[in-house]
């Protein structure tokens, strides 16, 4: 059951991936989101902790990048 509550954490946080006002801005955080998220479910269900967050990243990045700003607007990255 605490396996389920994370992935959609997970999940959650993966579509909250793409902030930022540029691709290359969206990319890079949904990439830091997606790799944190990734590590903690691969903590959290007792696989590979590196696996998930390179897995994570890697979905994470994809999706920032293909997005679109209109898509999904959580304001002004933290390091602008």
């Amino acid at each position: 059951m605490l396996a389920i509550r994370y992935a959609a954490l997970a999940a959650v946080l993966l579509l909250a991936a793409a902030c930022g006002s540029s691709t290359g801005d969206r990319a890079l955080s949904g990439g830091a989101i997606g790799a944190g998220a990734g590590a903690g479910l691969g903590a959290v269900t007792g696989t590979s902790v590196l696996g998930g967050a390179a897995l994570g990243g890697a979905a994470g990045a994809a999706t920032g990048a293909l997005t679109d700003e209109d898509d999904v607007d959580l304001g002004e990255p933290l390091w602008d």
